[in-house]
């Protein structure tokens, strides 16, 4: 099965989540959003991977994601 897409997202506990789209679990948790990208890379090379805007702003919040 060929990944396609990849989602890093913010935890509570301020770890990082690697995930495939429709997951219940993480693929990985990493403590940095540097090394989930790096472990995302590791995981699928082809796969778009798409990074959760943990900075807070006023419009929008983090719930936007940018593509790598």
């Amino acid at each position: 099965m060929t990944i396609t897409e990849l989602y890093i997202e913010k935890c509570k506990d301020g770890s990082f989540a690697v995930r495939r789209p429709g997951s219940e679990r993480a693929s990985a948790i990493c403590t940095t959003q540097a090394k989930a990208i790096e472990r995302a890379h590791e995981i699928s090379s082809d796969a778009e991977i798409y990074v959760e805007r943990v900075k807070n702003i006023y419009i929008g919040g983090t719930d936007r994601w940018r593509k790598l």
